[in-house]
């Protein structure tokens, strides 16, 4: 392998394995180093958020999960399983800013709602240079669709982030609640 267009964070929450599966191939196939991340636990979230456990150099991260009302949708585990501290439930904009050091990393939140401007503003207060993600409920295959031409354009075209967002949200008008949030909290919609 050539030396890689750019480092790629794939995680994968609970039910999101085809997704994550689609776009690992495609982004490996455009030249982008990949690496996925299988989260069983909301520890295992964490250390992906707080960069513990995320690849060095790693320019743009994608969270592939289920959301709702501007939530991460987390594995449920069973109360013995869960280690000393670790949070249960959801992700949301508070446990985001309690646990999130992103500094200058681009996040794409692909999963329902997870655009929702409260998350967004979590994501940099983290220190995300930007956040983009739907503010609504898209179709699975829209949230795809949108992730790889996203990526296309900016690979295989060399586009900005703000043009490959403008470009793959202008793909069909169920990309019309994607967002995309820059660090002074202005959505580019």
């Amino acid at each position: 392998m050539s030396k890689p267009v750019m480092n790629v964070a794939l995680v994968c929450g609970p039910d999101c394995d085809m997704e994550v599966q689609a776009i690992r191939s495609t982004l490996e196939y455009f030249g982008a180093r990949v690496f996925a991340y299988w989260i069983g636990r909301p520890n295992d979230l964490i250390d992906i958020l707080s960069g513990k456990d995320l690849y060095p150099n790693t320019d743009m991260i994608v969270l592939c999960f289920h959301g709702d009302e501007g939530r991460l949708i987390m594995p449920e585990l069973d109360e013995s399983v869960y280690e000393t501290g670790e949070p249960k439930g959801d992700f949301g904009p508070e446990e985001i800013r309690r646990f999130a050091n992103l500094a200058e990393k681009t996040v794409i939140g692909n999963g329902c709602s997870l655009g929702e401007r409260e998350t967004a503003q979590a994501f940099l207060d983290s220190g995300c240079e930007v956040y983009i993600g739907p503010d609504d409920y898209p179709d699975g295959n829209d949230a795809l669709m949108f992730v790889l031409r996203f990526f296309y354009d900016l690979i295989q075209n060399k586009r900005s982030v703000k043009e490959a967002f403008q470009n793959a949200k202008s793909l069909d008008t169920g990309m019309d609640m994607y967002q995309l949030y820059e660090k002074e909290q202005q959505s580019i919609g």
